[in-house]
């Protein structure tokens, strides 16, 4: 089994989904408090690049997830489309 390495923010501790093209943190972020629920990505035709991650809010020690994206308009198509399970 592969160990991911985490990703350090101010904000979070990120691990990256193995499902990502692009292993960036893009500016835009949204976290969401969902941390088993299964997000495909791909079924939102995003306009721009976008990454995935696992991820624990530093703050409180909430887990979730934070989908991150280069677009700014992503995050409205994501905040509209997503529906945990």
């Amino acid at each position: 089994m592969a160990t991911a390495k985490s990703i350090d923010t101010v904000e979070y501790k990120l691990f990256p989904s193995p499902r990502n093209v692009h292993r960036i943190v893009f500016e835009h972020q949204v976290f969401v408090p969902y941390p088993y629920a299964l997000i495909v990505m791909d079924e939102f035709y995003f306009k721009g690049r976008y990454s995935l991650f696992s991820a624990c809010r530093m703050s409180d020690g909430k887990m979730g997830q934070v989908a991150t994206f280069e677009d700014a308009a992503d995050v409205e198509i994501f905040n509209a489309k997503f529906v945990p399970d």
